[in-house]
Order: structure tokens, then sequence, then C-alpha cells
């Protein structure tokens, strides 16, 4: 008689979800658990890296991560397709067909079990619904806009240097404007001039960094709210030098093909924008089925990261919200926290399957780092390791960044295959050309 196996379905497979499945598939294998990831990409990579990906100073051909040959390494199945939405009742997720760029479908809407679902199907940029940004902005939520991103950003900076070519007298300048004062606007910023950098390498001798006009334009008082104010003066100080035009306390109204507008009514002309101010849910089409959810449609959960709603659903990473007891504020929606959910969750999912309780989850925040490219990196250190909370500048806080991603790899791939990957890394640094150019 055929044993029916606990079935878990993992929607999402950014860091929080692979992360996971790749736990639980070490430990339970395919015997009597069938561990299931789905996600509407055929690839996974790291969510911060794609300001480099956008810029070309990341090949993410190389980076990324094949989720079937993923799987086939650790033990879990890979469902390519988007959730359309979740049956509670009948404890099914129903995956929205699948078309190829044609329009043809490829993949039939169907359904999958479960018999615990978990949620990690990230964030998106969220717009505010502000007129025109929709249309006229890129944002950097997958490696195709990155993607996209790039092609823009090379064909403008071509046309530019074909322009002074002709006519030294032309004064053709590449202007970006970015939306966002966070993390990702700052370190697109800097990552502009170092790939402006490299392009004289490359064919465009007459062009460097002198042409690149780059303005970040922030809503609130100051950038990088999330660090000290001594660190966000010390990266407003680097990103000037290098030649970033910053503005603060000024909220973007409206966005067209040629610039944008803000509220005091300035007028900011670019021939690329990027819109980097925020974060939603992804939004699931058809709703899921009746669970509570935050105000930017993320899932509320309890601390133990169990939907309220229900108990058998969890949640995890950027779409979950999560307040812990004694905080009036969410988790904040990082790679660190989505890397301890995953662990956190995992170890709830085995105590329940061997009928114990759930542990609430224990969030601790080791600081946040923020890297200006090749020219800086400014962060903050918080936990027992330097007695509270450190804030570093610097080739220490370069190493600490750096190995932040390093940790990613090795909770994927295993210490052997990830410290190896990481070798990798360094040696393609040395003999790849310093841009992706295609």
């Amino acid at each position: 008689m055929a044993v029916t196996k606990i079935q878990i379905v993992i929607v999402g497979g950014g860091a929080a979800g692979l992360e996971l499945a790749t736990r639980l598939g070490a430990r339970y294998g395919r015997k009597r658990h069938d561990i299931i990831v789905v996600d509407r990409n055929r690839t996974h990579i790291w969510k911060p890296l794609l300001h480099e990906v956008a810029t070309g100073s990341l090949d993410a051909n190389m980076d990324e991560v094949g989720y079937r040959s993923h799987c086939h390494r650790w033990g879990y199945r890979f469902f390519y397709g988007a959730l359309a939405s979740i049956d509670r009742t009948a404890r099914q997720v129903h995956l929205a067909p699948v078309l190829d760029d044609q329009g043809r479908e490829v993949i039939a809407a169907h359904a999958i079990r479960y018999d615990y679902l978990v949620l990690a199907y990230g964030s998106v940029t969220n717009d505010f619904g502000t007129p025109g940004v929709a249309e006229n902005c890129t944002f950097l939520d997958s490696r195709a806009q990155a993607d996209r991103f790039r092609d823009r950003l090379l064909d403008q900076c071509l046309r530019v240097s074909r322009a002074m070519s002709a006519d030294q007298t032309v004064d053709a300048r590449v202007r970006v404007a970015i939306v966002g004062g966070g993390a990702t606007g700052v370190e697109l910023a800097a990552e502009l001039f170092n790939a402006a950098a490299a392009l004289g390498y490359y064919g465009l001798e007459v062009f460097d960094g002198s042409r690149l006009d780059v303005t970040l334009i922030e809503a609130g008082p100051r950038i990088l709210p999330a660090l000290p104010e001594r660190l966000a003066a010390a990266a407003q100080r680097e990103l000037e030098i290098l030649g970033v035009r910053v503005l603060t306390d000024t909220p973007v109204v409206a966005a067209d093909r040629d610039g944008m507008t803000t509220g005091s009514g300035q007028r900011i002309d670019a021939d690329l924008q990027v819109w980097a101010a925020g974060v939603k849910a992804a939004p699931i089409p058809r709703g899921l089925d009746g669970l509570a959810l935050a105000r930017g449609g993320q899932v509320v959960v309890t601390p133990t990261l169990q939907s309220v709603t229900d108990e058998r659903v969890f949640a995890i990473g950027d779409c979950a919200w999560c307040v812990l007891p004694g905080s009036d504020r969410p988790v904040p929606p990082r790679a660190q926290a989505a890397h301890q959910m995953a662990a956190a969750v995992f170890t709830n999912l085995t105590r329940l399957m061997a009928g114990r309780p759930p542990r609430p989850f224990v969030y601790k925040d080791h600081g946040s780092l923020v890297s200006l490219s090749r020219f800086s990196t400014v962060g903050t250190l918080m936990g027992n390791l330097v007695g509270g909370k450190l804030a570093i500048e610097g080739r220490l806080a370069r190493i600490v960044y750096l190995s932040l991603y390093r940790m990613h790899l090795i909770a994927i791939h295993g210490w052997l295959k990830g410290v190896a990957l990481v070798l990798i890394g360094h040696v393609n640094r040395i003999v790849r050309p310093r841009l992706k150019l295609h």
C-alpha cells in the first residue's frame, strides 16, 4: 500500500524559500516527504546583487542558480509557475498557466496539494500610485528588469559616445534619475560610476564618468535611514565626490518619458529613470483565501511565523508581516531576516511533524551595510561580537559586506561547493571582463 508523503509547498525560490528548501531536502529527502518549490523564474539570483547586474558589473549567468539542477542535488521538486490563489479548505495552491513569449500555453493552470504551505514569494517595488512611474521608470525586482536597464544604459552611453565622436563641441550626457535613498538607490548610484569608468576599456574611448549625470532623489530628510546619521552623511559625501547630485526632502509626484516632476514643481530631466522607493508584497491575482494581510499586502504572522489565520500556512521573507513581542515595528525586509526566518521555519516544521509545539522566532539584527561599489562601504555591526553596536567604514565594511553573499552561497550549496564558488568568483574577477556588455 502506497504511503502518502507529507507534502510541503514553498511558494517563492528567493533567499528565504531556497534556503528553506535546501535545509528540508537535506534533512528529509524524498522517501517520506515531498518538498516542492514553486517560482515564476527558472533561476535564482540573490536580490541584493541586482544593482550590479543592472550596470553590467556582475555577470548574472555566473552567479544564478538553476532550480532544476539544484533540486536534483538537494532532494526537492521544482514547479515553474506563478501563484494565482490558494484554497485553504482543500489545502491546495493554484498556479496560473505558463505562457511562452507568443502567448501560447506551455503549462496549463493546475493545483498542488499541501500539508504545510510556506509563502516566500517576496516583494516588489512600491510606486505608491505615482502617475507615470509604472510606464516610464525601471524597477529592479528581477533579473529581467536589471538586464533591461543595462541594455538601455549601454545604448544611451553608445549614443552619447557617437555624438561626441562626430562633433567634439557637443556636450552630450547620460542622465540618470534614481528615486529612493535606501540601500538599492545608493548602491546603484555608486555602481553607475564604476561602470562608466570601465567603458573606456571596451570601445567607448571618449566616454567616462564625467559624461554621467546621476541624481538621487529622496522624499525623506536624509538618505539611508536605516544607518546612523553620521554614516548616512559619510555615504552622501562619497556620492557627491563621485558626482551624484543628492536631493533630500524631495518627493516625486509624477514621471513621464523625459523625466520627473517634484512636489515643489522642480523638473528633473532624465534619459533613464529608476524607482527604488519602498517595497510591498508581490500581489497574488486571486488573493490568499482570507489570510490576514497588512496594509502593504504582507501576510500577518504570529511569532512562530505561522499565519494568524491558518496555522498550516507560514510566511517568511519580504512577504511576511511579523511584529515580535516587545516591538512596535515589523521585522525589516532584509536578506539577514530572510535567512533567519528560513532557519526558524525549518525548525518549526521539524517540530510540528514530530508532534511538538513550534518555537517563537527570535530576530537578531546584525546591522546594516551599504556598498558604494569599489569606492567605499559603510554600515553598522551589532551583536555580542562587537559588544553592542559598531559603526564601520572602508575595507573592514567591504569584507563584511562580501561575506553576506558568501554565507548565502554556503546556505544553498553546502560548505564544499559554496567555498569553491567563492574561490571561482575571485578568479573570475581577474580573468573575465570588468563589464558584461551583452
